[in-house]
């Protein structure tokens, strides 16, 4: 067992720190006040290559791994969730179906102008109907020709304002059971009949743009079809697997920030004549914290080694996600108890990281799901 990371793993965290504490930091309570999409640090972020991490070079990527790319979610989520959702959901979500089941001209024509950081990707699985029940999707998408013909409607989809392309899931027809066969179709943002609203007004990640998609006769080629059709719903719950990962970073980078607060705070504040950091139940929070934070970290990063290898990680990325998220709730809520009074005010910047690390117990899955899916995974 081998926990030193390598050179470059080193060297991309560092350059991620260093652009979130410049530029992204500085920003992060505008963002989050204004409910403001940050389009030019998303393009500054495609510059610098991030968007690619994960993706071979061919594809317009950087050839990096797993590892390396949830390293670089943590240290944006740690400045500002709101970015480093948005980062996640367009690596992950709106990038990664395509590299993984897409063909070589779907690669070449839909996966490099996101792995180059020239667009931004999105997902749409979600509908008012279908949410953790992902198999009751009603979107369809009738063969005419050569083409879809898709109908539906989708709700609370990350990036979609800001997409060039948008992978749906839709009914595709019915498999031998007479069961929905879910396939997934890459839909092109400027194609007529689709409309996308973004009106929602969010508890946290404020800044990170979540969408209403409507889909009305809208006709795209057969050929933007990704993987087997037979095998849609199977595919994308592999893309939620690593999505879990990333989003179990996401969590990281909040949970980080918590205790980074908490512990300065604690340093600083005097009470009864001392700092309240030698007080024991402050100690205890903080000891806490600090553990669950490790707990976490590892776990992470378990769950990439394993999937950078070729190994099953459904499980692993589940409890990742789960612990991670749930470990981001529970540190932004002491680090807000530590700050007492100040703590519930939004220049002390706390509060945030409570409202946004909520969504992370909801979003790619809750933690009922993830449970569910450990369970599973365990025979059960």
């Amino acid at each position: 067992m081998n926990f030193t990371l390598s050179e470059e793993q080193e060297m991309t965290r560092k350059m991620v720190r260093d652009f979130a504490e410049e530029k992204i930091k500085p920003r992060a309570v505008d963002i989050d006040v204004n409910a403001e999409f940050p389009e030019d640090i998303f393009k500054e972020l495609g510059e610098l290559g991030l968007l690619g991490i994960p993706y071979p070079e061919e594809y317009g990527g950087a050839g990096g791994d797993t590892i390396t790319y949830a390293l670089a979610v943590e240290e944006i989520g740690r400045v500002c969730g709101s970015t480093g959702l948005s980062y996640a959901a367009a690596v992950s979500l709106g990038s990664s179906p395509i590299y993984q089941f897409g063909t070589e001209e779907q690669k070449e024509k839909f996966l490099k102008p996101l792995a180059s950081g020239k667009a931004l990707g999105s997902f749409g699985l979600t509908e008012p109907n279908a949410g953790s029940d992902a198999g009751g999707t009603k979107t369809t998408a009738i063969k005419d020709g050569d083409d879809f013909i898709i109908n539906g409607e989708k709700c609370f989809i990350t990036n979609a304002s800001y997409a060039k392309q948008i992978i749906v899931t839709a009914v595709t027809g019915k498999d031998d059971r007479g069961k929905n066969i879910i396939s997934a179709i890459v839909v092109p943002t400027d194609t007529p009949g689709l409309t996308i609203t973004d009106n929602y007004d969010k508890m946290g990640v404020r800044g990170s743009n979540t969408a209403e998609i409507v889909l009305e006769d809208v006709r795209v080629p057969t050929s933007n079809l990704l993987g087997d059709p037979e095998k849609g719903f199977k595919q994308f719950l592999q893309t939620l697997d690593g999505g879990r990962i990333s989003i179990a970073a996401l969590g990281l980078g909040i949970a980080q920030a918590s205790l980074e607060k908490a512990l300065d705070y604690a340093k600083e504040r005097k009470q009864f004549g001392q700092p309240i950091s030698n007080f024991q139940s402050i100690q205890f929070k903080l000891s806490d914290m600090a553990m669950e934070v490790e707990l976490a970290r590892n776990m992470i990063l378990k769950a990439a080694w394993l999937k950078d290898q070729g190994k099953r990680f459904t499980k692993e990325a589940a409890m990742a996600k789960l612990y991670a998220t749930e470990t981001a709730f529970r540190s932004a809520n002491e680090a807000i108890q530590i700050h007492g009074g100040y703590g519930y005010m939004r220049e002390y910047e706390v509060e945030r990281f409570l409202r946004d690390a909520k969504l992370l117990e909801i979003g790619e899955g809750t933690s009922e799901i993830q449970r569910l899916v450990i369970a599973r995974q365990l025979g059960c």
